[in-house]
């Protein structure tokens, strides 16, 4: 597998709203050269003014374990493009087929350089929010691999956070709700995230050291989706209540 010839081919995709062919395909490859991949399409980005503001974790339910058929996390990078405004219109002409997920999204207050502990978790947190992430496979039908969704950043799209808080004690088992247009499409628990979202903070800090790099302080860790996806059209109202924490909100256009 080129390394720099599959990162432009996925980067081209995302810039162009284009699906393509799954990578493997053609060349079956291993997770560490999807990790290649991912890391060398995110250095193409930064290369055009993007700056990386943190990770965003995947398979943070059992349940998705088991259906992909894995026994850990994957993980992608955030970067500020993908911010967007709470309570703004989203424009889909950039994605090619959005789906969202609601999520719990923490910031951090310290450097993390190395594996952390649970009991050290909450030292390095400075907030959590309630959070939306909006997902959009480069492929053609939302169709791969392990490998290739990790060469794709995980399918990471767009992030919408609301408001923050320092209330960390309710999140273990909180209510999520995700309405589109006042009707609920999605119910559950942030406790389908790792047990308890906290855990994201452990995982990461594991993952990133394994990876040998650090996140600043400052930056943005998505623990995971609290329920299955939804696919996004234009015209709606979409918002995601967690219990405790708040909620956030977007609407969807679309100009083409």
């Amino acid at each position: 597998m080129n390394i720099e010839h599959a990162a432009r081919y996925l980067d081209d995709a995302a810039r162009e709203a284009r699906a393509v062919e799954q990578l493997s395909t053609s060349t079956p490859f291993p997770i560490e050269d999807a990790y290649r991949i991912q890391r060398a399409s995110i250095a193409r980005r930064e290369a055009r003014g993007e700056r990386t503001i943190g990770v965003k974790l995947g398979f943070t339910s059992r349940a998705k374990m088991i259906q992909m058929g894995v026994d850990s996390l994957i993980w992608g990078w955030l970067t500020d493009t993908m911010l967007e405004e709470d309570g703004a219109p989203v424009d889909l002409d950039r994605f090619i087929h959005p789906r969202v997920e609601p999520e719990v999204c923490f910031v951090t207050k310290r450097d993390i350089d190395r594996p952390l502990t649970a009991l050290e978790a909450y030292a390095y947190l400075e907030a959590a929010a309630p959070a939306m992430e909006i997902i959009d496979s480069r492929y053609e039908a939302f169709r791969f691999t392990l490998e290739d969704v990790i060469a794709d950043n995980c399918s990471s799209a767009g992030l919408v956070i609301g408001p923050w808080s320092r209330r960390f004690d309710g999140l273990r088992n909180a209510g999520v709700l995700m309405r589109f247009d006042g009707r609920d499409v999605q119910i559950g628990s942030t406790g389908a995230i790792l047990g308890d979202p906290l855990r994201s903070i452990v995982q990461a800090s594991r993952l990133v050291a394994n990876a040998e790099v650090a996140l600043p302080a400052g930056s943005l860790i998505m623990a995971g989706a609290a329920t299955a996806a939804q696919a996004l059209t234009p015209g709606l109202h979409v918002q995601c209540v967690i219990g405790g924490l708040g909620q956030v909100e977007f609407t969807t256009r679309r100009h083409g």
